[in-house]
């Protein structure tokens, strides 16, 4: 197993869905440990990263009532609708989740561009809901 100790700021940034110049700042304030000083571009380490993650985004600790657990909140960007079937968008921060539902489904769960959704990822199978968004 390949363990990368540091990663480039631009890396960071990406992973936590803000600026390299914000990356930067954190490493000023102390919010993320810097990577060894050397040629190269600048690194930050990957486990503050990590640990930065699971404080800016926490474990949701409501209780779930269904097995699958990958749940993505975010906002219902795209639907486009034919005859039976409709393909919907949803930004979930910076995560893109395109799922392929009945357009009765989505008749019935309202999903328009702007409306708060979430989807589901269990297998290959991708559920979206609009109860119990936060």
């Amino acid at each position: 197993m390949l363990i990368m100790p540091h990663m480039r700021i631009s890396d960071a940034a990406g992973l936590l869905g803000v600026s390299d110049d914000t990356v930067r700042r954190y490493v000023d304030a102390g919010r993320l440990k810097p990577g060894p000083d050397g040629p190269g571009p600048r690194t930050v380490d990957s486990a503050s990263v990590a640990s930065l993650l699971v404080e800016l985004h926490p474990r949701d600790e409501a209780p779930v009532h269904q097995s699958a657990r990958n749940r993505f909140p975010g906002i219902v960007t795209r639907v486009e609708r034919d005859g039976v079937m409709a393909l919907v968008e949803i930004q979930a921060g910076p995560h893109r989740v395109v799922s392929l539902l009945s357009r009765e489904a989505a008749d019935e769960l309202g999903l328009e561009p702007g409306v708060p959704a979430a989807a589901t990822v269990k297998a290959t199978n991708v559920v979206i809901d609009t109860e119990g968004y936060r």
